[in-house]
């Protein structure tokens, strides 16, 4: 691959999109060198574009120059999804493309740029009584539409699936500089699906530019229950069942460790401001006074004897509807082992969907990655048990070097069942982490000395955790550099996929390598 070492090649790149839309400045160029967990390859340059033609035309550029061209969103993944496999490649930040172009309330569709994040969708159709059926992340703060089109995810509304089989249709800006339109806003697919084709791609095959979404209506009412269990075997039966059942829209929960590391962050008092204000869009003034009192007399002992803990929300045209729906999972919590506990952390959270991203920091500001696979229901035990045998066998070396693990779990639609492992140790942060958590919570974190070792055992109990999902025969989100979907593709599939990227990138500039391909 070329590279833009000589000046001429960058003066070409700065004459075809305007000096505004590149960044070449060592600070640049190592905030664009790494994602939330590694660092790659350094970039030479930046790509900025303002609206999909300038896009096309750095791209243009780009090809002309036989450069490599990575995508970049939101910056939140930690896959190596958007770090180059060599030297020289050209990142596509696409955070400056990120206004809502229109919202069709009479026909139901929203198209957005790529760049723009889930929290700005969410605060543009929330005060309209709408959203989108997966309306983002819990990193929405920062995430990405486009982001979430290109490596999938799951968090809110995942009683629907996930992200990205969500889009109606995409503009996308391939290797060449070319714009495909795929899709239509209609309803999704007409005829061989296209969208299907870039979605989840991690922009092997292109660069999404605009993406148009479904709308949905924003349910009238809500109800919240939280629950603990003592044993693995418990709360995992109970969170399948009420997935199959369909009774939540939101359905998640954490081991003792992370329920640990969540209870020690910012006070849930501040929170509850957050509540306030929702709680008086849905229900009043004084339901918000009276559920803000709540959640601050609650404090954070009510889950102190709890070892895991599940914590739901359902959604209703009317209370009633949405108390019923409560009412079912509180009985499956309770049959199969649960006891009901304070309901503050499903309220806090869904007051506050997208809060700052500074949990990308452990508590004391450790280091943190996770890993996680989607498995059937049938396999979710046998997994969770996997995991923590894991946990024991290198119980002694997490202990002396300081790593902490635990993991969340969630349902995604009825089929999956979501396992998400998350390790915590002392390291040095990177430039992402100083550009993206918050100034006043970074002052307060620790500012650890580099750990190699510490990481090293970080990046074994990763691939192992990687290991035990492959064998549960797991599916993943955001794959990137990471999980090895090319072996567990059926080899007539994946040459499919091989043909598909000779089509549309027949260099293969770009983003080479990941998915494998």
């Amino acid at each position: 691959m070329a590279t833009l070492a000589d000046a001429p090649i960058l003066d070409r790149l700065v004459a075809a999109v305007g000096p505004d839309a590149v960044l070449s400045d060592p600070a640049s160029l190592a905030l664009y060198g790494q994602d939330v967990f590694s660092i790659g390859a350094a970039p030479v340059a930046v790509l900025r574009p303002g609206d999909i033609d300038t896009l096309s035309a750095g791209i243009k550029a780009a090809a002309c120059a036989g450069l490599a061209i990575v995508p970049r969103g939101g910056g939140m993944s930690y896959t190596s999804g958007y770090l180059a496999d060599a030297p020289g490649a050209l990142v596509v930040d696409m955070a400056a493309m990120d206004r809502i172009l229109d919202i069709d309330e009479t026909d139901m569709a929203v198209t957005v740029e790529a760049g723009c994040s889930w929290a700005a969708l969410y605060a543009a159709l929330h005060p309209r009584g709408l959203r989108a059926p997966l309306w983002g992340t819990l990193s929405g703060a920062n995430a990405t539409i486009g982001g979430g089109m290109s490596q999938n995810g799951v968090f809110w509304g995942a009683r629907n699936g996930s992200i990205a089989p969500t889009a109606m249709s995409f503009d996308v800006v391939l290797a060449d500089g070319s714009i495909v339109r795929t899709g239509s806003d209609v309803l999704r697919p007409f005829g061989p699906d296209i969208t299907g084709l870039f979605a989840a791609d991690c922009g092997a095959f292109g660069i999404k530019a605009h993406v148009t979404l479904p709308l949905v209506r924003e349910a009238a009412a809500f109800a919240y229950g939280s629950f603990a269990f003592d044993a693995p075997a418990q709360f995992s039966s109970a969170m399948s069942e009420i997935a199959r059942a369909g009774l939540a829209s939101d359905s998640f929960g954490f081991d003792p460790f992370l329920q640990a590391q969540r209870m020690k962050r910012d006070s849930l008092a501040s929170d509850a401001k957050a509540l306030m204000g929702m709680m008086k869009a849905q229900g009043g003034f004084w339901k918000g006074l009276k559920e803000g009192a709540k959640v601050v007399a609650a404090g954070r002992s009510f889950l102190d004897d709890a070892t895991f803990s599940i914590h739901t929300i359902a959604e209703g045209r009317n209370q009633a509807a949405a108390d019923a729906d409560m009412a079912a999972i509180r009985q499956i919590a309770v049959q199969h082992g649960g006891r009901e506990v304070e309901n503050t952390i499903p309220k806090v959270l869904r007051a506050n969907p997208f809060p700052p991203v500074n949990s990308m920091l452990g508590p004391s500001g450790e280091r943190w990655v996770p890993v996680h696979g989607i498995v059937r229901h049938s396999q979710a035990l046998a997994t969770i048990e996997a995991i923590i045998a894991l946990y024991d066998a290198h119980a002694a070396e997490m202990e002396r070097l300081g790593v902490g693990a635990g993991y969340m779990f969630l349902t995604v639609g009825t089929t999956g069942f979501l396992i998400e492992p998350v390790f915590y140790w002392p390291d040095a942060q990177g430039a992402l982490h100083k550009a993206s958590v918050e100034a006043a919570h970074l002052a307060k974190l620790n500012d650890f000395p580099p750990n190699a070792e510490a990481r090293a055992l970080v990046e074994t109990l990763r691939a192992e955790v990687v290991a035990i999902f492959g064998r549960m025969e797991a599916i993943h989100f955001q794959i990137g550099r990471t999980y090895p979907v090319k072996e567990r593709s059926d080899p007539g599939a994946w040459s499919i996929l091989e043909a598909v990227k000779a089509a549309v990138d027949p260099e293969r500039r770009m983003n080479p390598g990941v998915l494998g391909l």
